[in-house]
């Protein structure tokens, strides 16, 4: 049987090398590169979005316009978001999880107070927790008050932590490393921030350092022929200038009057002293009996200077008491408009008393 000659069909030749043209390398790798593209493509399209959901404030639940966090130390991420929605936040937690993750500051969170308002996006709150950006609270020492007036403002913020509170007068001292200080006088008075929970001992211990640094600082700078022997003598001096002053420019004067009458061995004769030492048995009116009545704080009855402190004295009572103006006054007397007249003698002491407290010309 003869074999049959070799035919060649065109076509056919055709699709044959098609079909291997089709499955090259080349073609194979631009395929690849074309898939690669769409998931690439994909991908940035899903970081787009998830970049626009980190920038949008996050939603707060109906009622809450502002949502407050207290975040204890070692809470994990998941711990942090679950009680962001508890207190009124109403995100994806899993996207959020995710966000924290995948920042890479996951692990810096601080522990602190925060409030996170409806502007806040997640990448806000983020950032906020990381960098310790608190909800700051504060509180204002006053001038002139007492330590326990400022103990009363203390109890009443509902933002402090009140580890104080049960505490007395003399074991906050101590706690404060102060075992033989007395408390009057010895805190500055200023405005104090802090983060809600805040003990206030701590308050108390800024307090007590600003006023250890100030008076420090003013008896350092004391004029050279002050009769005061010690910084302490210093603070009870500012104390009493600080009440017994109604309007600022009198203070040098009113710290004359006192020095000058401590020069001679003069009875200071303040009432505010008198006031303190009564505490809260005064009922607002001083009288003569009170005057006459002995105790330690009574000025009237005792030479020199009381105890200790009456009240809080600020930065101007310290220098005031310190760098007293020059004079020859011994006594002084309110106008009736917060300022005080000064005088050298009781004849013309008399005679202000008259014009100004009985209104007799």
């Amino acid at each position: 049987m003869k074999p049959k000659p070799n035919s060649t069909d065109p076509q056919k030749a055709k699709k044959r090398a098609r079909a291997r043209a089709s499955s090259s390398p080349k073609r194979q790798s631009g395929r690849v590169v074309r898939v690669l593209l769409l998931g690439l493509v994909g991908v940035l399209a899903m970081l787009t979005y998830l970049v626009s959901l980190a920038l949008l404030p996050m939603a707060h639940q109906v009622g809450h316009e502002s949502v407050d966090m207290d975040i204890e130390a070692g809470s994990s991420v998941r711990q942090i978001i679950s009680l962001g929605q508890d207190q009124g936040l109403d995100v994806n937690a899993t996207y959020l999880y995710w966000l924290f993750r995948l920042s890479g500051q996951a692990k810096d969170i601080k522990a602190g107070s925060y409030e996170i308002g409806q502007e806040v996006t997640p990448w806000d709150f983020l950032q906020k927790i990381t960098r310790g950006d608190e909800t700051l609270k504060s509180i204002t020492l006053v001038e002139g008050w007492t330590f326990r007036q400022f103990r009363a403002a203390l109890n009443k913020s509902e933002a402090l932590k009140h580890d104080s509170v049960l505490l007395s007068d003399e074991e906050i001292m101590a706690r404060l490393g102060a075992q033989r200080t007395p408390s009057e006088g010895h805190f500055y008075p200023d405005t104090y921030t802090f983060g809600k929970n805040t003990s206030d001992l701590k308050i108390l211990a800024r307090a007590k350092k600003a006023m250890d640094h100030q008076l420090n600082k003013a008896w350092s700078e004391r004029a050279a022929n002050t009769p005061l022997n010690s910084s302490e003598e210093a603070l009870i001096l500012a104390s009493i200038v600080e009440k017994e002053t109604g309007v600022g420019k009198d203070r040098p004067m009113i710290s004359s009057v006192f020095h000058n009458r401590l020069k001679i061995g003069m009875l200071l004769q303040t009432d505010p002293t008198v006031i303190y030492g009564m505490g809260e048995g005064f009922n607002g009116n001083l009288t003569k009996k009170d005057l006459k009545t002995d105790h330690p704080w009574n000025t009237y009855t005792r030479a020199g200077l009381p105890p200790t402190a009456i009240a809080m004295p600020g930065k101007a009572a310290l220098h005031a008491a310190l760098h007293p103006q020059s004079s020859q006054a011994l006594y002084f007397v309110a106008k009736g408009d917060g300022s005080s007249y000064f005088s050298q003698t009781l004849q013309e002491h008399n005679q202000a008393v008259n014009r100004y407290q009985r209104h007799l010309n």
